[in-house]
């Protein structure tokens, strides 16, 4: 199995070198290459798997990193960045000419973040070059939060794995794009909508552009584990599929006909953040049951409940 530590240093080496290493963040950990080897990030779509037209986001440590790798960085942008960098928010603007087609999906706009983990920042400050790093995970199976899911999913496919601990947030970022002025919601993640927009005032919605996406995570199907998953009301649900063995993943308390062992709760307190950070876990520990199906239920539907019932249905699409 792929040796997981903390050692920055081997680390800095293996990026070096165009190697793949996967990295803690706050939201979920991601694979990283050097951003601007354009032959060291096709290994990352090599080893996901991932659509060659899905956009990366490129992390970097500090706004000054992440100017350079743009044509321009608008009033609201920096406004943002101010705001919300080290942080789970992903900006979206023109790219530079240094930034590869492979990273952009060919699009003329690169998807940015400041991560807020001290290891990984640690990392990108030793580094010359940006990290570009989606989730680390096959293509459109479900997000890791620990080092032992990277291990599980990918191991001989990244030389070495970070350990920077459980991911504190979760889901992955937000994404917004920053055009004439105008602040588009392209992907809903750790900050909530409400929450931007009590910075920026209005947030425009783009469209779901699944065959073409303005940025990473925005494919329709995205996030699923191997099992069925349906979305909707719990017993309406079972009385469905009562004679399939099921697994549940319920918002705050359990379905009372099935066995506790094949059901996890997101938030027995009803706390969408504890909700947020548990949902990849506990959907990749249902997908391990002797089951023939996944049942689970939309939070409510604000804050960053958002992201998570955004997540479900994107894992029920499958």
């Amino acid at each position: 199995m792929t040796k997981i530590g903390k050692d920055l240093a081997l680390a800095k080496q293996l990026l070096q070198s165009g190697q793949l290493v996967a990295i803690p963040t706050e939201t979920v950990y991601g694979l990283a290459a050097n951003g601007l080897n354009p032959e060291a990030v096709a290994r990352i779509f090599e080893a996901k798997n991932r659509p060659s037209f899905n956009p990366l986001i490129l992390h970097v440590a500090d706004t000054a990193h992440a100017r350079a790798l743009t044509s321009n960085f608008p009033p609201k942008a920096q406004l943002l960045a101010d705001t919300f960098w080290p942080g789970p928010l992903t900006i979206v603007l023109p790219r530079h000419a240094s930034v590869p087609d492979i990273v952009t999906g060919g699009l003329e706009t690169v998807a940015l973040r400041v991560p807020a983990h001290s290891l990984t920042l640690e990392l990108l400050r030793s580094l010359p070059f940006p990290l570009a790093a989606p989730s680390a995970n096959p293509s459109g199976y479900i997000s890791p939060t620990q080092p032992l899911h990277v291990a599980e999913q990918l191991n001989d496919k990244v030389a070495y794995i970070l350990d920077g601990g459980a991911s504190s947030v979760g889901v992955e970022s937000t994404i917004v794009m920053v055009k004439d002025d105008e602040v588009y919601l392209l992907r809903q993640g750790g900050i909530s909508e409400e929450t931007l927009m009590a910075v920026v005032g209005h947030i425009a919605h783009a469209p779901d552009a699944h065959n073409q996406p303005l940025a990473p995570g925005m494919l329709l199907n995205h996030y699923a584990p191997g099992k069925r998953v349906l979305l909707g009301n719990l017993s309406l649900l079972y009385g469905q599929h009562y004679h399939e063995r099921v697994g549940v993943l319920a918002f705050k308390e359990p379905l009372p006909e099935v066995p506790l062992a094949q059901q996890r709760i997101l938030s027995p307190k009803g706390d969408l953040a504890e909700a947020a950070a548990n949902v990849f876990a506990y959907l990749r520990e249902l997908d391990k049951l002797d089951i023939d199906l996944i049942i689970a239920e939309p939070v409510p539907h604000n804050g960053i409940g958002r992201a998570v019932n955004d997540r479900l249905q994107r894992a029920s699409e499958k």
